[in-house]
């Protein structure tokens, strides 16, 4: 069973390395360096300068205008927040969401690293199930790899609110934070539950959601009388797919359910791809990256 894990890993690292290497290492550097900012130091203002950079207490304690001076830091820190809920146990072609998963958190890892970025990882469910501080170093990131593709959560349901609330908590500093997961957490309006988190979390962090979808969680194919079941709360019911009806009323639940999510995530300014399980992730991964240049 080790045996096999390892394998797992070492196959995911030959594969996600090589692609940060060869086309994001670029790409994620033009995007991110220069985005994280440290304060230096305080200085008189000068004509033309920002307003915004203000300091406002030494401004009132000398009685004249000062602004803050800022520096580019010389490294970012990144987070990964994973869903690890039982619905990514799902996928209708070659690959299942958690595979995805898996894959495009390490290429986003590997490519972190290549620009000397410290990562680390949350992995939630209904509750925050592991974190691990960002660091630096192939045993570390190894470790992150490792988790990405075998860690064992002890709830099954999601909530992306207590997750971003989480990191909100436990960083201080500005952080770039990618959240990877199928976004399925709305409430019976297919409006998002995680409003307040994420308004809270993007104002003070740099978020970006990577959303992973299989096609026949979008649009159920006519494939007759079937029983499904909810992954995460083991409810079952049988459904006619045939219905011309049953199909046109999910089409229309989860249209309202995603253009709700991209909504409220364009109102914090977060940027987004959705990505498929038959899909290249390559392409939508640089069309992200190009979004934050």
């Amino acid at each position: 069973m080790e045996n096999d894990l390892l394998k797992k890993v070492r196959k995911i690292e030959i594969k996600t390395k090589a692609l940060s290497h060869q086309i994001f290492a670029g790409e994620y550097h033009s995007a991110f360096k220069g985005r994280g900012m440290a304060f230096s130091e305080v200085r008189e203002y000068q004509y033309g300068d920002d307003v915004r950079s203000m300091d406002w207490n030494v401004t009132a304690r000398l009685r004249a205008p000062y602004i803050k001076v800022f520096e580019e830091e010389r490294e970012l820190t990144v987070m990964l927040l994973i869903d690890v809920s039982d619905s990514r146990f799902f996928g209708t072609h070659d690959k299942m969401k958690r595979d995805l998963l898996a894959e495009i958190g390490a290429v986003l890892s590997f490519s972190a690293s290549i620009n000397n970025d410290k990562v680390g990882a949350l992995f939630f469910s209904s509750k925050v199930e592991k974190f691990i501080p960002p660091k630096k170093g192939r045993s570390h990131l190894l470790h992150i790899i490792r988790e990405l593709v075998e860690f064992q959560p002890q709830e099954h349901g999601t909530d992306i609110g207590v997750a971003l609330r989480y990191l909100t908590n436990a960083l201080k500093r500005r952080c770039t934070a990618f959240l990877l997961s199928d976004m399925l957490d709305i409430g019976p309006d297919c409006t998002p539950n995680y409003e307040d988190a994420l308004k809270i979390a993007a104002s003070r962090h740099d978020i970006s959601v990577i959303s992973i979808f299989d096609p026949a969680e979008r649009e159920i194919p006519d494939i007759g009388l079937v029983r499904v079941q909810d992954a995460e709360t083991s409810e079952s019911m049988w459904v006619n797919t045939s219905s011309a009806a049953v199909r046109r009323s999910y089409r229309e639940w989860s249209g309202r359910s995603i253009s709700n999510t991209a909504s409220l995530l364009r109102r914090y300014r977060v940027d987004s791809v959705s990505i498929s399980t038959t899909q290249d992730y390559v392409k939508q991964l640089i069309a992200l990256f190009k979004q934050k240049s």
